[in-house]
């Protein structure tokens, strides 16, 4: 089940190291202190001791803070109450409260530094801000927004040499990777974190030791993954970090599960599930009951699975996780179907429904909100931007004399003349590109359509239901990201991926396909929306299908001389072959894709003044045409 994946490796807030005689002996200090910016403090350090033990207890002090720190005008001790208050909300599963408090945080810090800009303290804070906000983003899955704050937090933290939380990014970094499944850069991360911590002693490397074994325990390296959980267990005894703990018990639990040692693996999960209702922690605990549930069912031992499945979905709706409600209403459903209870299945069944539609809708209203935001993030800057501009132009014309005023306006009209003119011409090239680019659209989709009819007539109405299923999600997918100029990468690879797995379908598994991406590929990098598609199509077309037997296709994107370059191979009869069969068949057709696609790099090369290139040569081993390679060299563009 892969919800565990993100709730389990995600590293929210710093260790924490403190036993109870040090809260005691706050409180203590606490009583006797006057000045009310000391009282302040000392209720911050309480907050922060507790967040690991007690989350409650956390926002009280917290809160107490946030009170004091208000009545006085103290702006450092209020944005240090909104972290603690936010650390407090995220360990109870309180998300988007959590996001409004560390945003808060994050303009007081601001506020501070605008006053002292190299306040390593006021620095130290901001970026633990970002770092927050973005762990509450990682956890919507907006990963863009994620590596973005992630990022902010690390290059401060590199500014005052702060090692440990240097680490603590490193760790972060890593995380939203592994989220994005790309383990390479995931385990680069991870493990820079992991060199940190072990060079100064830091007692978090516990927490980094686990998400290194939870990507090794996915990828199937059993040794590897139990070898980092026993490294892991070994620190957390070691220190204070309850809920750490909890989750590498809980990890523990899967990796004897799949080893099918059921009394270990019981053993694990209960002592996870112990320590979550300790800390009041209701998220992991509903992660750990769903757990045991889901064993005990495998086990058909149905009647012991249900107080667990049904205590899960009890957590899960109290602190409304509709991605384990969904999880959790499905088990409750199977279970009471085993029991012979259809009446109850049905009922549970119909709310895991409405809990998959929710989450599906909550998504789409997560891409609305994003763009929406976007347009008045935007829209505010064009305002502050024209505020400053008629303030300059206003100080200017009140200081300088009438003749000279004369002059500027003489110039300034010049240089407008000039600026529209250049506008103008690269707002030409610009609807040059789009132009092509809805040509490209229809296109795509006339094939599609195609491709449709043909397998419908091939196969009959069951596999082309499936078939359609699977096209509908690839045109989402074409519409929703082919509006703009660039899209992310990853973007780009998940569409090719529905893409290809379409025509697998259609030609009954007539070729094998792998995408992948070189670690050098930055997240934030952008490409065209349906440049490499085409070239895939041919690849399919003119030389998986006239080839006898199965044939494999490549697609690679990699960072080479400061060049994205993307590289489609296939091991088909070639393009020379495939035009001599072309130029005999009765059906000839003329395709426009290559066409369009050289026009569109024509324009882009015009619009951006870098260079963008494609190469379509034929593969020749032993004098022998073996596959065709089409390589496509582009400018580096970044998404903003």
């Amino acid at each position: 089940m892969k919800i565990i994946i993100i709730f389990g490796i995600l590293t929210l807030c710093n260790v924490c190291f403190a036993q109870h005689s040090e809260i005691d002996s706050l409180k203590r200090v606490l009583k006797v202190v006057k000045i009310d910016t000391s009282r302040v403090n000392i209720y911050n350090h309480i907050a922060n001791k507790f967040k690991e033990t007690n989350p409650d207890s956390t926002a009280f002090y917290a809160q107490k803070a946030t009170l004091l720190s208000k009545k006085i005008n103290y702006k450092f001790g209020l944005a240090n109450s909104y972290i603690n208050k936010g650390n407090s909300n995220i360990i109870l599963g309180n998300y988007k409260k959590a996001k409004a408090d560390f945003i808060n945080a994050q303009k007081e810090y601001e506020l501070l530094l605008e006053k002292d800009t190299e306040n390593k303290e006021f620095k130290n804070g901001l970026a633990r801000a970002y770092a927050s906000i973005g762990v509450v983003f990682s956890e919507e899955s907006n990963y863009y927004m994620a590596l973005e704050n992630y990022h902010k937090a690390l290059k401060l933290y590199q500014e005052i040499g702060q090692k440990n939380d240097i680490s603590k990014a490193y760790n972060n970094i890593g995380i939203v990777y592994k989220s994005q499944g790309n383990n390479t850069k995931a385990l680069d991360y991870l493990k820079k974190a992991y060199a940190i911590q072990s060079a100064t002693g830091e007692q978090s490397a516990a927490v980094t030791l686990t998400n290194i074994g939870v990507i090794y325990f996915e990828s199937e390296k059993n040794s590897e993954a139990i070898n980092y959980y026993s490294k892991a267990e070994n620190l957390f005894k070691e220190i204070d970090n309850q809920r750490g703990f909890a989750l590498l018990n809980n990890y523990f639990g899967d990796y004897y599960k799949k080893q099918k040692n059921t009394e270990k693996a019981v053993s694990y999960y209960t002592k996870s599930l112990n320590l979550f209702e300790e800390m009041q922690n209701k998220f992991g605990a509903s992660l750990v009951l769903y757990n045991l549930g889901q064993l005990y069912s495998e086990q058909k031992k149905y009647s012991e699975a249900m107080p667990f499945a049904t205590k899960s979905l009890d957590y899960a709706k109290e602190i409304g996780v509709l991605d384990q409600t969904f999880h959790s209403e499905k088990l409750v459903s199977e279970l009471y179907a085993f029991q012979n209870n259809p009446t109850q299945s049905l009922v549970h069944y119909k709310n895991y429904i409405i809990a998959r539609d929710s989450i599906s809708n909550e998504e789409n209203n997560k891409k609305f909100l994003r763009a929406e935001m976007d347009f008045e993030y935007q829209k505010k800057e064009s305002l502050l931007i024209e505020t400053n501009k008629r303030h300059r132009q206003f100080t200017l014309f009140s200081v300088i004399g009438t003749l000279l005023v004369i002059g500027l306006v003489f110039v300034i009209f010049n240089r407008r003349q000039i600026k529209r003119r250049l506008t103008l011409q690269k707002e030409v090239a610009e609807y040059e590109q789009k132009a092509l680019h809805l040509q490209m659209n229809p296109h795509f989709v006339f094939n599609c359509l195609g491709s449709i009819s043909s397998f419908i007539v091939q196969n009959g109405t069951d596999s082309a239901l499936k078939y359609l299923s699977k096209f509908s999600k690839l045109m989402r997918l074409t519409l929703e990201y082919s509006k703009g100029a660039l899209i992310p990468i990853d973007k780009e690879v998940e569409s090719l991926q529905n893409y290809l797995e379409l025509e697998q379908l259609r030609f009954h598994n007539k070729f094998e396909f792998s995408i992948t991406s070189h670690p050098n590929v930055e997240f934030n990098m952008g490409i065209p929306p349906l440049l490499i598609q085409p070239f895939v199509e041919n690849a399919i077309l003119h030389g998986m299908v006239p080839k006898e037997g199965n044939g494999k296709i490549d697609v690679n994107f990699d960072v080479q001389h400061n060049q994205l370059v993307c590289t489609i191979e296939d091991d088909g009869i070639g393009f020379t072959k495939s035009k001599e069969m072309k130029e005999n068949s009765v059906k000839a057709h003329h395709s426009m894709a290559l066409d369009i696609t050289k026009k569109r790099l024509e324009i882009m090369e015009a619009t951006i003044s870098k260079s963008a290139q494609i190469e379509i040569k034929e593969l020749i081993e032993n004098n022998a045409v073996v596959g065709t390679i089409v390589t496509l060299r582009l400018p580096i563009q970044y998404i903003k």
